[in-house]
């Protein structure tokens, strides 16, 4: 069984296998960030972390306090 680029099988007894032999080492595990390029990978970390503070500042009070009573209630709904 080849498993190439991170992917992970999805039938349940090839990902099985796949555990067993990752876990007695009889195959490497694979890399998850194998063919990404890590400068955009850095950048959209970068990005990510400035968005939510930048919406935030954004958002009138009453904005605000209306996600956050959905929040509340999408929380309490479970």
């Amino acid at each position: 069984m080849t498993i190439g680029k991170g992917k992970r099988p999805r039938d349940t007894n090839q990902l099985a296998k796949f555990i067993v032999d990752i876990t007695t080492g009889q195959m490497d595990a694979p890399d998850p960030d194998a063919g990404k390029n890590p400068a955009a990978r850095q950048s959209g970390s970068v990005g990510g972390k400035r968005g939510g503070k930048a919406r935030a500042e954004k958002l009138s009070p009453s904005e605000r306090k209306a996600i956050a009573k959905k929040a509340a209630a999408a929380r309490w709904r479970k």
